[in-house]
C-alpha cells in the first residue's frame, strides 16, 4: 500500500486496523502504529467506501490546526 498523496497533510503513519466501531453517524477506526493506537473519527460512508476492517493496512493521516495539552 502506497501512502496517500495529499499536499495538505502534515503527517501520515502506516499501521494495522485493530478495531472499527460504527456509530451514528461516525465510525471510530483504531490503528496500531508501532505499539501505539491512534483512533480516527470518520463518517460511516467513508469507512464503507474504504472497506476498512480489522487487520487491514491503513494510514492515520494527521492534520491539526492546534494541539492542546492537559494534566491529571
Amino acid at each position: 500500500m502506497e501512502a496517500p498523496h495529499d499536499t495538505e497533510r502534515t503527517q501520515s503513519l502506516k499501521g494495522k486496523i485493530v478495531d472499527v466501531k460504527k456509530g451514528a453517524p461516525t465510525a471510530h477506526v483504531s490503528i496500531d502504529i508501532g505499539g501505539q493506537t491512534v483512533t480516527a473519527s470518520i463518517t460511516n460512508e467513508s469507512a464503507d467506501e474504504l472497506k476498512l476492517e480489522k487487520g487491514k493496512t491503513a494510514y492515520a493521516i494527521i492534520k491539526a490546526t492546534s494541539v492542546m495539552a492537559a494534566v491529571d
